[in-house]
Formats: C-alpha cells, structure tokens, sequence
C-alpha cells in the first residue's frame, strides 16, 4: 500500500527515509523521548497489570507510592465522581490533578474530571507510565500532579483468544476476553468485559439500619482497536470504547450510573520527520440518587448530567540533528455539559428543579527538545495556552425561582519544564528537574453541588485555575538485574481548589492560596532467576497555606505515608505473587476533625497450569480482613473491600 497523496504534501521527502533501525511493532507509540528518566518516570508492565489481584488497573497504579484516589475504595464501592486521581498528596477534592491518558488521549470526564477506571482492563494494556510533577507536552494544561500514560496491548501481547472467567465472593462474578486477529497488512484488538456482585456492607454492623444496603455494581465495557498500516513508515490508529456502570451505595435505592462512548484516531508517521496527530471524541452521562440518612427517603435525584469531550493534537518531531529529539506541537481540549437534579421533601414532593452548566476550552502550542550529550541528557520545554470559560448557568424552579448566567472568562498561561539526566557510571544515574503547571477548574467545580449526607458542597462559578510549581532531585542506581531510586522533591500548588468547610454541614468550593507539599519517593526493583520484587514508598508532608483556621493544616485525603510491595515468582506458565500495602492516616475533611486511620492490606494470586492454553487462577484480596475506612463524617463510617477469594479459568494467552 502506498503512502497517501495527503501526507505526502505535509511532509518533505526525506520522510520517507528510514529513521533508524530500531524494530517498529505495529499499534506503539512513538519512541519517549530520551530525556523522559529526568523527570522520574515509573512504569508497569505488563505481567504486573496482570497479576494484580482485584482486577483494577487503579489499584495495580498503587504500586506507585504517591498515588492514590480521593477515597481509598476503588471503582466497585466508590462514587464514581469521586474517582479523580493525583500524586504526591496533592489532594483537597475529588477532581485529577493528574493528566490520564490512554494511547495518547485524555480519558478523564469532560464534566466531572474523574477518571472511568471500569472502562479500562487490563487485559487490554501493555504498560502504564506514570510521571510525578508538573509537565508540557501534549494535553498538559490538566497534569498539575504529573501525568499517567496507559498503553493499549496489540498482537505482540495478546494470544489470538483469550478469555477468563472468575467467580468470588458476595456472590461476584467477572467475564474478560480478547481477540487480536491480523487482517491484512494491519490488525484489530477487541476486548470486553462484564462483571457483578451482591456487593459488601460498606457500612460497619453497629451502623446499619434496616435501609442499608450492600454495594452492588454491575458494569460491562466493550472495545475495538483497528490499525492499518498506510506505508512502510505510517499508520492509522483508531479506538472505540462504549461502557456502562452501575451502583449502590450505603442505602437502598441509592444508586449511581456512569456511561460513556467514546472515538479516537491517532495517525503516525515514523520517518525522519515524524508524525503523530490524535483527534477524539467522547460522549458520557452521569446520574445519582442520594438517600437521606435520618428519613432513609430519596432526597435528591442527579437524573442526568450529559458532558461532551473532544479535542486533537498535531506533534511533529523534526530532525534536527541526531543528538536532538524536538516535539513541536499544537493541541485543544473542550468539555461542555450540563446537570438536571431535583429535591425532594420529606413527603416525596419535589421541592426545587435544577439545571446547571457550561463550556470550557484549553488551546495549546508546546515545543519541547531533548539534548544527548554523551552521558549527559538535557531536556525543557515550554508550553502556551488560551482557556475560556463560557455560557455558565444555573436554574432552579422552586418556591424561590433562580436564574443566574455567569460571565464569560478566559487567560493565558505560559508554563514550562526543564531537567537533567547525567549518568557519570553505567550503575549510576543522577537527575534533576523543575516545572511549572495549571489546570482549569472542572465544570463539576464551577456549576455542580453535591451532598454526602449530612454535609452539602457548593459549587462556585468563579474559581480561578489551579498554578504549581516545583522541583526535584533523583539518583537511580541499577545493578545488574536490581535497581534502586530516591527523589525528593517540593511542589506548591496555588490557588489549590479545595471544599472549605463553612458549618458543619456546608462545604464551598474555593481557591485556597496554596497547597506546598515536600517529601521523598523510593522506588526498587529486582529480579533473579524465577523471582521478582517491586516496592515502592512515598513520603509526603502537605501542608495547606492560608489564613485563619486552615494554615498550617493537611489537605483532605492527604496521607503522609504510603508504601506498597509485590513479591513474584513465576516459572514455565506457573505463578504466584504476594502484595502489601499500607496508608497512612489522613483527615477527611479540611478542620482535620474526622480521621482516616492507617490500613495495612496483603493481596495474593496464583496461576497454576491444568493444561495446554488452561489455566486454574486464584486471586484474594485483603486477605487479613483487615478494616479500611474510606469515609468519615463525624463518625458515620463507610468501610473499604473486606476479604474477598476469587477463582477462575483462564484460556489462551
């Protein structure tokens, strides 16, 4: 197949020479660049997504110290707006403050930034890269905390067919599989999965009532992943999502759903002049009921909250000379979407209709290099962006009628990164780095409350952006098959979005002037023979800058220790693997009134071969049972996953 005309008009024809003769596997990325260690990067393979007992790629991401959700329940207990992620204790609400990213395209939610963690399998991934601090590069407007990189499996990681099926307890079942068939010159992923469960009492016994209900969830997510090579150096990647998520929470007929279609095409070009241009599209809704914890009735109905996301990026990497890797770019990033609600009397009348929502868009033009000198990589960047916030509204149809527009705002933020990797030895590697970021508040932030009963949050349509900034120092050390790194780093997060508390029972979304946080992160790796371990651990003091009650104090969610540790062994289709985890305590809410205290999980998994392509799998989690406290609210108590056994049969791979 020929190059198309289109693209050879884009590019001069030294394009068409071979780059280099590095082996290109169909459906990757380009190379990262050379200068990616600098800032830190953590990655997770493969076998490890795998063999993560839950079945969660959030929960395989905790390997990572310094990750972590707003709650510590994963995406089968939590609220599903409640599923930002961030790095570093960067924390104070339920929005990303991390950049996620899957084959190049930001996954979070257009209308409420957190991340639709049932929507991804791992089954489905090759690897994840995650990178703390503030970054460029593309769609980097959102990576105040750092930015999380998840890579689609292609031919090269799955079997023809694949497929397992588990069952566990509370009555839980999980089906996967995947397909990767060739056709012609290119391939096709599918993949799926559908799961169940009667769900666990996140409420503890001597809390219950006779309202209270186990958190059941249902959730299927379906995939398609085409690629077509165009030429010998140029490809076309595209990717179809549809998912849908369903939930109960604390009491019945409190319930939740999330669901999304989402598109995406990503073209490559892998000649001297390279290529990459990604456009995407998503469509997601969102709705809750909320049960009041006194009268046990439905009190609020989040009936729908359509959102829209779309944007695209053009990267060309020019070649200027074979010790420089320069990124110039252009990118966009738009949400729109609004929320219908109604209240509820005790009575079962409708008190109040309400509708709220708007436009924001980020447009960015980037440029980044990375400069191999010997053993010496110097790499910086620096990117320029024009957001706007538009056509915010809310209405409320009650016996006190509201109908407010908000002003139409916009800015432009210049922010930029710079870093080092110098390795004087070949065991040894030192690296530095700074940076500077930004993220727009979320239309969820600026238009949409909520309540957690008892406590109400308000929305505020005039919050500014969030600003960091910050560096960090790293020596890595590898010896033979084992490898060790400690950064430290400090980061100050300004104008830090953040639920003030007012009274005991309101909360307000604000800008706080800032949140610093300082701390060290330790990363170790080692493998020998049939055995591996990975471990990781972060230390992190956040501290909240402010006037008045809350200086000094820690953010909300905030743990200042996390640590998390896998030991593997796996021989001739055989395995077994083991994993600890511990975080630390942390506040609930900004007074640093309701305690978190620290939990302490073992997690194992063990794949045994009964025969060709067949494979016994038993998976457990939280093996001691031990007490994990996701929420606290003046001693109403919501619990994480108790112990869980789970077996199946895995085919093919």
């Amino acid at each position: 197949m020929r190059t198309p005309l289109a693209l050879i008009a884009l590019l001069p024809a030294p394009a068409l020479a071979q780059a280099s003769e590095e082996v290109v596997v169909l459906g990757t990325p380009l190379k990262a660049p050379p200068g990616t260690p600098a800032y830190g990067a953590v990655e997770i393979d493969r076998e490890r997504l795998l063999t993560e007992a839950s079945g969660r790629v959030e929960n395989a991401l905790r390997d990572v110290a310094g990750f972590q959700q707003f709650r510590r329940s994963d995406s089968r207990s939590a609220n599903p707006s409640a599923q930002g992620v961030t790095l570093r204790a960067l924390g104070g609400n339920a929005t990303s403050r991390a950049l996620v990213l899957l084959d190049g395209v930001p996954i979070a939610d257009p209308f409420f930034g957190y991340i639709p963690f049932n929507a991804l399998v791992p089954d489905q991934l090759a690897r994840a890269r995650v990178t703390r601090g503030a970054g460029t590069g593309p769609f980097g407007a959102g990576a105040v905390a750092g930015v999380i990189e998840l890579e689609s499996a292609g031919r090269a990681d799955l079997a023809g067919i694949a497929a397992e099926a588990d069952g566990g307890g509370f009555a839980s079942t999980r089906l996967t599989a995947t397909a990767a068939p060739r056709l012609g010159r290119g391939q096709v992923t599918l993949g799926g999965r559908w799961e169940r469960s009667d769900g666990f009492f996140t409420t503890p016994r001597d809390q219950r009532v006779a309202a209270t209900a186990r958190a059941a969830y249902e959730d299927w997510s379906v995939s398609a992943r085409p690629v077509a090579a165009l030429g010998p150096r140029t490809e076309l990647q595209g990717r179809l999502t549809l998912f849908r998520d369903d939930r109960t929470l604390r009491f019945q007929g409190a319930t939740s759903f999330a669901q999304g279609q989402d598109a995406s095409a990503r073209l490559l070009h892998r000649g001297r002049w390279q290529l990459d241009a990604i456009a995407y599209l998503q469509t997601r809704d969102f709705g809750n009921r909320v049960i009041s914890a006194t009268s046990f009735r439905l009190t609020l109905d989040q009936r729908r909250t359509p959102s829209t996301g779309y944007g695209g990026k053009l990267e060309l990497r020019p070649p200027i000379g074979a010790t420089h890797l320069l990124r110039v770019g252009v990118d966009a990033r738009g949400a729109q979407g609004q929320l219908y609600e109604d209240a509820y009397a005790p009575s079962g009348a409708v008190t109040a209709r309400r509708t709220a929502g708007g436009r924001t868009l980020s447009l960015g033009i980037y440029a980044e290099d990375d400069w191999t000198l010997g053993r010496l990589v110097l790499t910086g960047g620096a990117r320029l962006d024009r957001w706007t916030i538009e056509d915010g509204f809310f209405r409320e149809l009650s016996a006190n009628p509201i109908d407010t527009r908000f002003a139409d705002r916009a800015g432009t933020e210049l922010t930029g990164r710079a870093g080092l990797l110098w390795r004087p030895t070949p065991p040894l590697s030192l690296r530095a780095a700074g940076y500077t970021g930004f993220r727009s508040p979320t239309l969820n932030e600026l238009y949409r409350p909520f309540v957690v009963f008892p406590i109400t949050t308000r929305a505020n349509a005039e919050l500014a952006p969030e600003r960091l900034r910050g560096g960090e120092l790293g020596i890595d050390v590898r010896l033979g098959a084992a490898r060790l790194g400690v950064t430290g780093f400090y980061n100050r997060l300004e104008g830090a979005i953040g639920n003030v508390t007012l009274t005991p029972t309101l909360r307000e979304r604000r800008n706080l002037p800032a949140i610093t946080t300082r701390g060290i992160e330790a990363t170790a790796e080692a493998r020998r023979g049939a055995w591996s371990l990975i471990a990781s651990y972060a230390y992190s003091d956040a501290r909240v800058s402010a006037p008045g009650a809350l200086d000094g104090r820690r953010p909300a969610q905030s743990p200042v220790h996390a640590a998390s540790a896998t030991l593997g062994w796996a021989r001739r289709g055989w395995g077994l693997s083991a994993t600890l985890r511990h975080v630390g305590a942390q506040f609930e809410d900004d007074l640093e009134t309701d305690v978190l205290p620290p939990a302490t999980t073992i997690d194992a998994v063990a794949r045994l071969p009964l025969a060709r392509g067949v494979a016994l799998v038993l998976r457990g989690e939280n093996l001691t049972n031990a007490r994990v406290v996701t929420r606290n609210s003046g001693g109403s108590i919501d619990l994480g996953t108790p112990r869980v056994l789970w077996a199946g049969l895995a085919l093919g791979g």
